[in-house]
């Protein structure tokens, strides 16, 4: 089913609807659910990351980094600065600071590229979720000349606009795929080390699969961005650009009116275009969206607290999904932002906050990378 939710009469108003999973307002709490006390709860400090002192076992996988994984603070305060537009809306969801423990893992040392996707789709034949087309049995209201295969598009509004409906700049667009990513008139040639995007979470799982790795815990992958520090409102320290040194590829200028690129791209850039992390991951914050494997609640962190989890071990997230601003939307986490994003509508490149995303929409600013659990590398070995 390529969308889940139809709210509308047709299918382009039906996966629009879907794009509240690319805003970012305030979560809720279910009004049934004893974690609607969370924002009574005392945060609890930061305190330093513990990572394993165990080695790597054997050599790096190609294209693969060692993170020792450990016990960590998980979550966000959002402490913002003069350059933060960040809000308590914004980190809601990251709350309460939590303590976590993971086991070390390798990941992929950056987003998955046009290059990579594409010899997985030349070794499997695989069609990603955009490259085909609705029916009619799965939407039996919509018109026919909307039952074509597309996908969720960026387009810049003509001049400022109130940063209250997403709908202007967010549109379904026929033919935008991974190797379209804005519409039949684009394609990626020449762009074979960017992060490959229009990439729906059963896309993602399918690559994966494929390549003997699966996508990162939630956990796994904040752990990974923190590259070691702990607390600190960006993954590379406190300053969003270190003397005077672009970190990310973030937005710059009006939005959604036009990017300037004053960090050197307006929109997406190559991998390995800015400084690695102290693992030496790169762009584990903005570029791209990326997947992470667990279902998206609001109050996942609160529950653990609630359930008086002290450490949890090895999260792999709720059982279940759940959105209060769209409660039938199957919904996964997306961690680290992209090249949207501006503190003047969504800070969530900062380290330790949340995104979220209907599991069967992919759209031009989101991707994913891998990891691969010690134990299986050893045994491949």
């Amino acid at each position: 089913m390529v969308y889940r939710i139809i709210r509308t009469r047709n299918l382009l108003a039906a996966t629009l609807a879907g794009l509240g999973a690319l805003t970012w307002s305030a979560p809720a709490f279910a009004d049934d659910s004893p974690a609607s006390a969370a924002t009574n709860l005392t945060l609890s400090a930061f305190v330093p990351t513990i990572p394993n002192k165990a080695p790597a076992l054997g050599p790096a996988p190609e294209g693969m980094v060692w993170i020792p994984g450990g016990e960590f603070s998980m979550g966000s305060e959002g402490k913002c600065n003069g350059a933060s537009c960040c809000s308590p809306a914004t980190v809601a969801d990251a709350l309460p600071i939590h303590r976590v423990y993971v086991n070390g893992f390798w990941m992929d040392q950056t987003d998955v590229t046009n290059d990579q996707f594409d010899k997985f789709v030349k070794a499997t034949g695989y069609k990603t979720i955009a490259e085909i087309a609705p029916t009619k049995e799965e939407f039996p209201t919509a018109p026919p000349e909307n039952l074509v295969a597309g996908s969720v598009v960026f387009t810049p509004t003509p001049g400022p606009v109130p940063l209250t409906d997403h709908f202007q700049w967010w549109n379904y667009v026929h033919g935008a795929n991974w190797r379209h990513p804005s519409g039949p008139d684009s394609d990626i040639t020449g762009k074979g080390n960017y992060p490959v995007v229009q990439i729906a979470w059963p896309d993602a799982v399918a690559y994966a699969k494929w390549a003997g790795k699966r996508l990162p815990t939630e956990a796994e992958w904040e752990f990974a961005s923190r590259g070691g520090l702990s607390g600190k409102l960006y993954d590379w320290g406190d300053e969003f650009k270190p003397g005077g040194k672009w970190m990310a590829n973030t937005w710059q200028g009006t939005f959604p009116v036009k990017d300037t690129g004053e960090d050197g791209f307006a929109g997406l850039s190559p991998v390995k275009s800015f400084p690695p992390n102290g693992y030496g991951l790169y762009d584990m914050a903005g570029n791209v969206w990326q997947w992470c494997s667990d279902w998206y609640r609001p109050d996942y962190f609160a529950r653990l607290k609630l359930a008086g989890v002290d450490v949890a071990r090895n999260p792999q997230g709720p059982d279940s999904s759940y959105d209060p601003s769209e409660p039938g939307t199957q919904k996964r986490v997306q961690r680290g932002g992209s090249f949207l994003c501006t503190d003047q509508y969504c800070t969530r490149y900062m380290a330790g906050t949340r995104g979220k995303g209907d599991a069967d929409t992919g759209c031009n600013h989101l991707g994913f990378r891998c990891v691969k659990d010690a134990g299986q590398v050893a045994i491949e070995k």
